[in-house]
This record gives structure tokens, sequence and C-alpha cells, in this order.
């Protein structure tokens, strides 16, 4: 395939995968001054830079890495209709396709070149979920069997893939995910008409938790199985932030899943969605931060202060409204508090909340500026603790 013609076909398919979140660094929040000099923070800032054209975008890896990550598909052709989604069948738009060795060849040329690191592969669905993801375990085969390649590669699994093709793709990939798009059945329905949410999109999850039970994880790929995440659109279909929270809760805990990736709905023209308002970013951020609190810091769908019509607060983070209900007028006190107690407190996370188990070991911490010194984010945490028995010296808001 000629140089330009590829990435030309890289350049159509990257117009849109920025609705794919797959491992990006979390975007950067703006703020603005307000008069009494305290930075307000608003909603969430996505810039786009010039590798983006190419569909290769920066990825945070287990542990604080980034590498460059080419996000691409097999094809932008797709026979499903889902009511928002800019590949949906009849849209009037140019299709572009991959064949599995065209793209593992492209993937590889870019690769040695320096410009890629790992890949993230999806599709759009031509002659059935299942042909789908043959091409899909293909492409990644031809890169680790024919290649070489080591590195990390991503895996979508298509709407009705079979078990075995799970398990194969399972021996391929560091990652896999399977997005269901919406909370439940009847919320997919007016995302996604053609979908089933349990049989074709919730039963693949449960199949990877099922495989890394049974199987031993020598046969994944490097001898350990892929972590698995998925993915919700937000806003697109009527749902609440209690609805995705409770089945978010419920995939962290009954399949590990790595991560539950938020999308907040951009209406596309030329879809039977195109009317309808873009959802709130802040809203999005907000999801984010309390599915947070399920994976790392110990807290319960039913400890989350949402709103009487089933929504987060969106003046404030969640973590922060909890404590101002709990903790307010019962501080915790930093010196004996055990560490799933300390992880409820703003500005202390699972890293400083160990810093604070090691160093109170060795004495008593008695002011702020003692934490501050172990590193700790003190500015949040003020009104919700005490340091050897009294609450911290800590300057009044002027408004």
């Amino acid at each position: 395939m000629a140089l330009m013609e590829t990435l030309q076909k890289l350049q159509d398919l990257a117009s849109h995968m920025d609705l794919e979140p797959a491992e990006e660094i979390a975007p950067r929040k703006i703020g603005r001054v307000a008069p009494c000099g305290l930075v307000v923070e608003e909603k969430p800032d996505r810039r786009k830079n010039k590798d983006e054209d190419l569909g290769i975008f920066h990825a945070a890896m287990p542990g604080g890495k980034t590498i460059p990550l080419l996000k691409t598909l097999l094809t932008s052709a797709c026979e499903r209709n889902c009511n928002y989604c800019p590949f949906r069948a009849g849209r009037n738009f140019r299709r572009t396709t991959f064949s599995p060795d065209e793209m593992a060849k492209t993937f590889t040329d870019m690769h040695r070149a320096g410009l890629v690191e790992g890949l993230f592969l999806s599709s759009g669905i031509i002659g059935g979920g299942v042909k789908t993801q043959d091409k899909i375990n293909a492409t990644a085969e031809i890169l680790r069997q024919k290649y070489h390649f080591r590195g990390y590669v991503h895996l979508k699994i298509m709407p009705g893939s079979q078990k075995d093709q799970v398990e194969h793709a399972m021996g391929l990939a560091n990652r896999l995910s399977v997005n269901l798009e919406a909370p439940n059945g009847s919320r997919l329905h007016k995302l996604a008409p053609l979908k089933k949410f349990e049989l074709e999109l919730l039963r693949p999850l449960r199949w990877i938790e099922e495989i890394r039970i049974a199987l031993p994880p020598q046969q994944g790929w490097n001898g350990r199985w892929p972590s698995s995440t998925t993915q919700f659109v937000v806003g697109g279909g009527d749902e609440t932030d209690l609805e995705l929270l409770s089945t978010s809760e419920f995939l962290f805990r009954k399949m590990r899943l790595q991560r539950t990736y938020y999308s907040a709905f951009n209406p596309v023209p030329d879809t039977p969605l195109e009317n309808r308002p873009a959802e709130d970013p802040l809203r999005q951020h907000r999801l984010y931060q309390a599915s947070f609190l399920f994976r790392d810091y110990g807290f319960g769908l039913e400890e989350l202060p949402f709103t009487p019509d089933g929504n987060l607060p969106r003046e404030t983070d969640p973590k922060l409204a909890w404590a101002q209900l709990n903790l307010q007028y019962e501080p915790l006190e930093v010196n004996y508090a055990p560490r799933e107690e300390l992880l409820r407190v703003p500005g202390i996370g699972p890293q400083s909340a160990t810093t604070i188990i090691q160093a109170r070991r060795q004495g008593t911490l008695r002011e702020m500026r003692d934490l501050r010194k172990l590193g700790v984010r003190t500015a949040p945490m003020g009104p919700f603790v005490l340091l050897d028995g009294k609450r911290p010296t800590r300057q009044l808001r002027l408004f």
C-alpha cells in the first residue's frame, strides 16, 4: 500500500477515535480565578495535538509510564445502526478498511519509525461480530508471530463474539474491552437498538473473568491474563449517575474490571440523536471520580452523595461531598485511623495513606506542616481531621 494512501486511511479512521477513551492521560482541568484569589474548577479541557490526526494518543500505562498509542479501526464500515455513532449504517461519509495484514504491517512500520509503542484496535461490524472478531484477532496474531511485537496491545471484543474468540484474544492482548455503552438494556435500546445488553455485551465480560479463574495465567500473553475495561456513553440515553455507577460498582466487584470509561455524549450530524444537546463534560469528570472511589478507596455505592434525581452533585467532587456529610462534625484522628478510614479524607490517596502510616510509627503528627513535609496535600483535609487530638489551625476563606 502506498505511503500517502496509508496516511489518508489512518486520518480517516482517526477522525472520530476520540469517542473511544483508552488509557489516555486524564483531561486537563482549566479554572478561572475568582475575585478572592481561589482557582475555581471548571470543565475538563481536552486539547488535540497534531499526532492525533493519525490516531496517535498519549497513553498512561500501569506504573505511570506514558507511551504513544495508535488508536484505530480495522474498518469504519458498520452494519449496526447505533443512534449516536458516526460509523452507523447508512450514514453518508467515506468508509475506510484495512485488512489484518495491512494493519499489522502499518503498525509495525510506525513502531519501527519510533512513532508508536502500543496499539488499541477496534472495528466497525461487517458480516457479524464473529467474523469481525476473527479479523481483530488475526491482526494481533500477525503482530505477535510474524513481526514479533512484544509491546502493548489493547483489543476490542465485538458484540456477538464467541467464548473461544475471547480466549484467543486473551492470549494475544495486554488489555481487552467490551463497550457496554449503557448501564442496562432499556437505556442501551435508546442508543443502539440492535445490540443485546446481556447476550452480546455483558456476557463477554463474564467470559473474561471466568477464563481468568478457570485457566492458568501462563496461557495469557507473556504469562499473564489481560486486564479488562468497559465504556459508557454519558447523557445519550437518559440514564442517571446512579444507574451508571451501580453497574460500574458491580463490574469492579464481580468482574475485576481495571477501569470503567465514561464518554460525554456529543451529537454527530446525520444521526438520529443529532439534535440532542451535548452532555456537560463536568458530569463525565464526576463519574470518573466516583468510579475511582470504588476501585481505589473502598467506597460502596450506598455511600455516594446522590441527589434525589439519582445524580451526583456537580458543584463538588463526590469524596469531598461524602466528607462534608460524615466527617465535618466527627473529624478523624490522623495518628490512629486505620488505612481504610484515612482513604476517606479529602487529599489523602493510597500513596499518601501509606506514607502517613509509616511516618506515625516514628512519632506523633501534630501540625499540618508535618504532613506537608511528607508530601501530603493538606489543603482539602483541614476540616475533617484531628492531629494529636486537636483540629489543625487553618486560614478561613474570605468568601
